[in-house]
């Protein structure tokens, strides 16, 4: 129990996100309107992505220096729940930019780079998958993670900001801040966050733990039949 406090939190976290970012009043910005609570979720769960994706750069670095395999499957498990939540931030995304800008998928350029990052890390799945060997499998993962990393930061942060963008803060188009001074959204916006971030910790750790007994499973089954 005393292990579980931050699973606990989450939880709570997600909750209130879940309620107050329904129900809690918004400010009526133009065209945006009620849309605003989108924010919540599209915006937040892609801060928790790019937090759950230092975590899994952190433990591919890791990895090249030990060659330990737990810091492999650290890496691998939080890459994965990072990439849940980035197909459910476009997803979230596309319903916001639908009501505010008329169509699901614009060719916006963030909404372009974000596509093309996601698939950066499906690529990174993908080529786990076809190497059969525990420490090639590792070591090419972890190198390929974090060119992966460095290349996705610029991708979705800078490059969309030199061109002309419908996202707020992008392509000369002012920020949240620069407009909204309503606390309303902070309130949730942040703890939110936490909240996407937690439980994609959970999720992570749940499968590292797996990871590790099927390891342990299949190392038993050899030593018995050698």
């Amino acid at each position: 129990m005393r292990n579980s406090w931050w699973k606990i939190l989450a939880v709570g976290l997600l909750l209130y996100t879940i309620v107050a970012g329904m129900l809690m009043d918004a400010p009526r910005l133009p065209i945006l309107n009620e849309t605003i609570r989108a924010l919540h979720f599209h915006v937040t769960m892609w801060f928790g992505m790019i937090l759950l994706l230092v975590v899994a750069v952190v433990n591919s670095v890791r990895y090249l220096r030990t060659q330990h395999l737990a810091y492999d499957d650290a890496a691998s498990e939080y890459t994965n729940a990072a990439l849940l939540f980035g197909v459910l931030g476009i997803a979230t995304g596309m319903l916001w930019a639908k009501f505010t800008w008329g169509d699901y998928w614009s060719g916006d350029p963030k909404q372009n780079a974000s596509a093309i990052g996601i698939l950066m890390y499906f690529a990174y799945m993908v080529l786990r998958n076809a190497l059969p060997d525990l420490q090639q499998r590792a070591r090419i993962g972890a190198i390929y993670n974090i060119f992966a990393f460095a290349a996705f930061i610029p991708l979705i942060f800078v490059l969309p900001r030199l061109t002309d963008s419908l996202h707020p803060g992008n392509g000369g188009n002012p920020g949240f801040n620069a407009y909204d001074l309503d606390s309303n959204l902070r309130v949730v916006f942040y703890p939110a966050i936490i909240g996407w971030t937690l439980l994609g910790a959970w999720m992570a750790s749940v499968r590292i733990r797996m990871r590790r007994v099927e390891r342990a499973v299949e190392e038993k089954l050899i030593n018995q039949i050698s």
